[in-house]
């Protein structure tokens, strides 16, 4: 029987709603496959912004670091969207990202046949779609400095500086392929390496690292390109390698092959064991939703898939990782859907009544 310790951070919108049904489901995995999971709960973004005055404590940052891993929901909404507030909600998520040394955002991208109607895309553009992006999450343009909005002779300006070092490109790159090892042995490096200086710097570190995995297939796309790819020939992707930003939008945009933002998950982590386990924090990649918040809708398909990550990096279970994938899988092939997910018209699950589907088929 083994033992993890958990750190949930739901946040805010729709962050505690998913989140419950995603604890449920880790405690279903827990029931059936005889581990035990200690949980601890914590604030972060707007919620710890109304009762601390900061997006996060140094006391939330320490017990994430002393857990094996961290669940997170979403933060933000309208209540502290004013652009001039010297703390916002994202402050919290980016410094756990930095503090925990979380540099590499996994987001996979499988659409599920049976969603296809859900998709803009036609079912035979989506067939094979099977891919892996790694987002570099602790630098680039979210980091660099300087980041700041100043006065000059009257008229207001705004810098943010895109800052990249080669240890960081280097480090992005070996874990592309090695994965891509475990895959369909293919990367793709996307960069904007005809305008900008940042990007020549990733392709070169890219190039160097690339000898080492002669066996594995290997393209360089302009950002511009990959974004049109993703949309005309999606199923020619395996393992995508990009910058922080680049990662954040293509990623959104490749959420809407799955049919919905609510089916993505996300793992962020770091230097990962022999094992290839180690300390890692897992969020839909939804976002707070602030419209659909309290409605009791949106869909928790995205954090019960981030269970799956949870126990398949940070604690070492690929069994129980699929049980729950399986469990997702076998729910949406029975015609479940929530409303993000249904046709026109067409009956709807509530958010609990989805995640109940779910936990009923985990491990049958």
């Amino acid at each position: 029987m083994a033992s993890f310790d958990i750190l949930v951070l739901p946040g805010d919108g729709i962050g505690p709603e998913v989140m419950a049904e995603g604890v449920r489901a880790l405690q279903a995995v827990g029931e059936r496959f005889e581990h035990v999971f200690n949980f601890s709960e914590d604030l972060v973004g707007g919620a710890a912004i109304d009762a601390h005055g900061i997006a996060i404590r140094d006391e939330t940052i320490e017990a994430a670091k002393n857990s094996d891993a961290v669940l997170f929901g979403a933060v933000g909404g309208p209540k502290w969207s004013d652009p001039n507030a010297p703390v916002r909600p994202e402050q919290g998520l980016l410094r756990l990202r930095l503090d925990l040394g979380l540099w590499a955002n996994l987001r996979p991208v499988k659409p599920d046949p049976e969603l296809s109607a859900a998709s803009a895309l036609k079912p035979e553009i989506l067939a094979g779609v099977d891919m892996l992006f790694i987002r570099e999450l602790t630098s680039g343009a979210y980091f660099g400095q300087p980041q700041e909005r100043r006065n000059t002779d009257g008229k207001r300006e705004a810098v943010d500086t895109i800052y990249y070092n080669e240890d960081e490109v280097a480090r992005v790159a070996h874990l592309g392929f090695r994965l891509a090892r475990q895959r369909k042995n293919k990367v793709t490096s996307v960069d904007k390496a005809n305008v900008l200086e940042s990007s020549r710097l990733w392709r070169e570190v890219v190039a160097e690292v690339r000898p080492e995995y002669p066996d594995v297939e290997f393209e360089n796309l302009i950002v511009d390109a990959a974004a049109m790819h993703l949309l005309r020939r999606p199923a020619d992707f395996d393992v995508v390698i990009t910058t922080n930003m680049f990662g954040d939008i293509l990623t959104d945009e490749a959420s809407m092959l799955t049919g919905s933002l609510g089916m993505l998950p996300s793992a962020s982590v770091g230097v990962l064991g022999e094992d290839g386990t180690g300390l890692g924090m897992y969020e839909p990649i939804h976002g707070s939703a602030p419209d659909i918040a309290g409605q009791s809708i949106a869909n928790p398909l995205g954090m019960i898939l981030c269970i799956a990550e949870l126990l398949r990096f940070s604690c070492g279970l690929e069994d129980e990782a699929q049980a729950i994938e399986a469990a997702v899988a076998s729910a949406i092939s029975d015609g479940l859907r929530t409303v993000d997910l249904a046709a026109p018209g067409a009956p709807a699950l509530k958010t609990r009544e989805m995640a109940d589907a779910v936990i009923e088929r985990i491990g049958g």
